[in-house]
């Protein structure tokens, strides 16, 4: 059966990308600004790709922190990509301050210090699956995807961590909690793996 998912267009992801290789999977997909869509959908993609702060302010400008709230409230899916993950948390330590975040994630966002590798970290890197769920099936552990970013989940409950990666030290790099998942990869530029990701996301 033909899955339709909203892509959210705030201006600053990896919009088409993203949409193609949901169409590839063969979904139906809509990308959208209107908040009063996005709990119309049952599938949600918030991308993301440049500022925290920048990326909220045009967030709630649009309204669409409400449509969100009120999508996974229904119980709709909805998958955050990098920095879009990132949105569904608490709050980032980028800019200096504490950038407020949507707050679906009950943990913070922080900057790779120098206990890490190169960063930004940016390419293809192997992931540890840290435990069981539906959006690693038919992933292999240590199976590689596509990374660009500086700031990374600070997490000391573990209890919803999916995966973990290594630039020096570990970071998060997959989260699911009931209806809400994120992947700090870009499963759209993570060719076969990433489209397993998006494949499970869509049958989840």
């Amino acid at each position: 059966m033909e899955k339709n998912v909203l892509i959210l267009d705030y201006g600053m992801g990896n919009i088409f990308s993203v949409k193609n290789a949901l169409e590839y999977l063969g979904a139906k997909v809509e990308i959208s600004s209107n908040s009063t869509k996005i709990s119309n959908y049952k599938y949600i993609i918030l991308p993301g790709v440049g500022s925290f702060g920048k990326a909220m302010e045009k967030i709630k400008y649009l309204k669409i922190d409400l449509g969100i709230k009120d999508a996974v409230n229904k119980k709709n899916k909805i998958l955050g990509i990098c920095l879009g993950f990132q949105l569904l948390c608490n709050s980032s330590s980028e800019g200096g301050g504490n950038e407020k975040g949507l707050g679906l994630i009950k943990d913070n966002i922080i900057k790779m210090d120098n206990n890490f590798g190169k960063v930004p970290h940016v390419g293809f890197n192997s992931i540890k699956i840290r435990k069981d769920n539906y959006l690693f099936e038919g992933v292999k552990d240590g199976s590689d995807f596509y990374f660009n970013h500086s700031y990374f989940l600070k997490n000391d409950n573990q209890e919803f961590v999916t995966s973990t990666c290594v630039n020096n030290n570990d970071f998060v790099s997959s989260y699911s909690k009931d209806n809400i998942y994120g992947t700090q990869f870009h499963p759209e530029k993570s060719q076969s793996n990433g489209l397993i990701i998006l494949k499970n996301f869509l049958n989840c």
